[in-house]
């Protein structure tokens, strides 16, 4: 019997209720969840009791014990997978991702590949490596003599990439970062920028579809509205026809910025965070870019509500056209550094460039759409 076999016996023997779905292997992606049936909308799918989930409550007191109450549930959970030398989950952790599964998220790569990451995607991966060497502080200290960090870091990471939001009774004073558990069955579902309706009680979870399944067709969840950089850095993958894909402008915006404006928006709370999507700027680039090409009083009053723009919009636009071109270019120049690269693993390689073009093609739609 094939690993998902086993851990579907050992699930429903738990409580887990499956209906129209089940595991299988899908080419180049590894497991997800396929419809066995036409599924309609609104169908109950899936059901995880509260039993079956690891959360802050299913770590051993010998493991909470010796660790500071201030450990992120991530870490707690992290050096509750590493530690775990029993059988109980054997089914579940057959399942799991490999070492090698991991190759493509950033936290893995050489320097000289990290080095070109877009912005925003080097900036989460920032707070996620000092993220893992806090928690890793922690366990290490307690733990020096049972745990290596190869070993806790592939716990971490399958924390990282595997749990879904989730609050109860001991979670409630935590941070919503720390709101989290893992669920058998449920992690085996592959992202979509649409999906199912994720939902949890007291009783357990529950997953609901919004719309219609074919037989032998693939449901997804929704992880959130994730930009491209995020998936990159959190999970390792980029998505085509990403509805909630968006690029990172600080790097051809606050270059331009003199100090005094730099202050001015950040009186305002305007500071940073510039972001394009298919259609437009945000409101904070429009915001920015005014400060660029109008006079302060005007801008101030753009700032305020009380000037809808309308009338600075053509001057704005074109300081915008000029910014996405010289975007543009870094995209272009990012990707021929790549292809130039031979080091890492061929797939980071391959998933950096295809980011890039993301970010390429998205801005070429709206350099377009300002011609």
């Amino acid at each position: 019997m094939e690993s998902h076999g086993e851990l579907l016996d050992w699930a429903i023997s738990h409580g887990v209720k499956l209906s129209g779905i089940e595991p299988k292997c899908i080419p180049g992606r590894g497991i997800g969840l396929l419809a066995t049936r036409a599924i309609e909308a609104g169908e109950i799918i899936l059901e995880v009791p509260t039993k079956c989930l690891r959360s802050v409550d299913t770590v051993r007191k010998s493991i909470t014990r010796h660790l500071p109450k201030a450990i992120s549930i991530h870490g707690l959970l992290a050096a509750d997978l590493a530690l775990d030398a029993s059988s109980k989950y054997a089914a579940w952790n057959a399942v799991c991702p490999k070492v090698e599964d991991f190759l493509t998220m950033p936290i893995f790569w050489a320097e000289e590949l990290r080095a070109l990451l877009p912005r925003a995607a080097r900036d989460i991966l920032t707070k996620q490596e000092a993220k893992l060497a806090k928690d890793w502080a922690a366990v290490s200290a307690a733990f020096r003599d049972k745990l290596d960090e190869e070993k806790y870091m592939y716990a971490w990471m399958l924390v990282n990439t595997r749990t879904f939001y989730y609050v109860n009774a001991n979670l409630k004073k935590r941070g919503r970062d720390d709101h989290m558990c893992l669920q058998p069955v449920a992690d085996l579902f592959n992202h979509g920028d649409e999906g199912c309706n994720v939902a949890f009680d007291d009783e357990g979870f529950e997953v609901k579809t919004l719309r219609p399944y074919e037989k032998g067709e693939e449901i997804k969840i929704c992880y959130g509205r994730h930009s491209g950089d995020f998936l990159l850095a959190e999970y390792g993958f980029v998505m085509d026809d990403n509805g909630w894909d968006e690029v990172l402008l600080d790097d051809v915006i606050l270059p331009r910025l003199s100090a005094r404006q730099k202050e001015r928006l950040e009186e305002v709370g305007f500071l940073g965070k510039y972001v394009l999507d298919s259609d437009t700027v945000c409101h904070r680039t429009q915001v920015a870019v005014r400060l660029l090409c109008c006079g302060i009083r005007e801008w101030k009053r753009f700032v305020d509500g009380d000037d809808d723009g309308e009338r600075s919009q053509r001057a704005v636009d074109k300081v915008l056209l000029d910014l996405l071109q010289e975007q543009e270019q870094i995209a272009e120049k990012a990707i021929s550094e790549i292809e130039a690269l031979n080091v890492g693993d061929e797939q980071q390689r391959d998933v950096l460039m295809k980011r890039w073009r993301q970010i390429q093609n998205l801005v070429g739609i709206n350099i377009t759409h300002l011609q």
